[in-house]
């Protein structure tokens, strides 16, 4: 199959019009049905437990949808079974998916279950030494739950190595993997409480039947598609976190079906895959915070092909060595990422601190300044917090305060 051309210009509008950003935010009360619209554009949240602003899975909605109620999709994600929308799941890293998708994820959890390999492999080596523990963890489950790793009979004590759990948190997050377990709620500093899937998920998703998974891994793929628009195997791939082999053979079976288009973008030195539904504006006149987990630009190298953005983020390099800072979000203005603030939610002082705010290369602080202060305006509306202190430093930050 001839494969079509695409400017870079025309590559970076399908991404951003495929990741929710071709028109304005919508206006007036939100309700959870938009919440759950921008979930299903996405194909999922990351989790991250960092707090230092919000949590990671609030923030990408905040970017689309502007001061909307994070209470909707805590309810979405944790709420009653009846009203249960979303679920936990491994997939590009810890996520919130929606609920109907579950189905697609049941292969992965037969790998798990079976100790096939796929992942997670110091949960397999757990699972091959310590098998009775966990049948007597699932049996406590059962009588007990929901249940957090902490109320276990019989937890034991934490230690150094496997991310300093016990092995009661090691055995219930290998029920989480294999699928019998999963997640009922979240307490306090977002402690994760267990109950049995049978017990969480709605009766209907669970008696959807399972497809192969040769057929999951092929939707997942178009779901992936749809979310990025145009993209290569490693972009695809990466979005849920596929396997190699898996992505190679499912994705030549969706372009000899005409289900994805290959393309050749400029400036890109791999092929790359157009979903044939993907959207080209003529213009993208958006304004938006991005988090390091959105997912946008969670993927690094392709963040740095599209927007000729170079982002790492820095909570784990020495604070002496941080170029940006601790908490850097990358800024959206039109189709392009012009800068990189870096923010604390000071929660006891209501006030949003802006410690830096970098301006990128051939960009013009006094076209900036207005849109990103009311940006950070917004964003502190939704916090709750009444200030926004911004920085002294630098070209944007002076030109923010005049």
């Amino acid at each position: 199959m001839k494969s079509q051309t695409l400017s870079a210009a025309a590559a970076r509008r399908i991404a951003l019009a495929a990741q929710g950003f071709t028109g304005p935010r919508p206006s007036g009360a939100l309700n959870a049905g938009t919440v759950k619209r921008a979930v299903d554009r996405l194909g999922l949240l990351q989790i991250d437990s960092v707090n230092v602003l919000a949590r990671a899975h609030y923030l990408p909605l905040f970017s689309r949808l502007g001061r909307y109620d994070s209470g909707l999709l805590d309810r979405l994600a944790w709420g009653r079974r009846s009203e249960r929308r979303l679920f936990e799941f491994w997939a590009h890293e810890a996520s919130l998916l929606p609920v109907e998708n579950q189905p697609l994820w049941r292969w992965r959890m037969q790998r798990a279950a079976s100790n096939a390999g796929d992942g997670k492999g110091k949960l397999h080596t757990f699972k091959k030494e310590k098998a009775a523990f966990i049948d007597e963890v699932r049996r406590e489950l059962a009588d007990r739950g929901p249940l957090a790793a902490s109320e276990l009979s019989n937890g034991g004590e934490r230690r150094g190595p496997w991310w300093g759990w016990n092995d009661g948190k090691l055995a219930l997050e290998w029920l989480f993997f294999a699928g019998e377990a999963t997640t009922a709620t979240r307490r306090g500093t977002f402690e994760r409480v267990y109950d049995l899937t049978e017990r969480v998920l709605p009766r209907s998703i669970l008696d959807r039947p399972t497809p192969t998974a040769e057929e999951a891994q092929r939707e997942l793929l178009r779901l992936s598609a749809r979310a990025l628009g145009v993209a290569t195997e490693a972009d695809l791939r990466d979005y849920f976190r596929l396997g190699v082999t898996d992505t190679k053979a499912r994705l030549m079976e969706l372009v000899e079906a005409g289900e994805l288009t290959p393309v050749t973008v400029e400036g890109w030195s791999k092929p790359a895959y157009l979903d044939p539904a993907a959207r080209l504006p003529r213009r993208i006149e958006a304004r938006a915070l991005l988090a390091p987990f959105d997912p946008l630009v969670w993927e690094r190298a392709r963040t740095l092909r599209i927007f000729d953005f170079l982002y790492r983020i820095e909570i784990y390099t020495p604070a002496d060595k941080r170029k940006h800072g601790y908490y850097v979000l990358p800024f959206l203005l039109g189709d392009r990422l012009v800068a990189r603030v870096d923010l604390k939610a000071d929660r006891p002082n209501s006030r949003l601190l802006v410690h830096a705010a970098h301006l990128e290369s051939n960009a013009d602080a006094r076209e900036i300044a207005g849109p990103l202060r009311k940006e950070l305006r917004l964003m502190a509306d939704w916090l709750g917090l009444d200030d926004v202190q911004l920085p002294r430093a630098g070209a944007l930050g002076r030109a923010m305060r005049t």
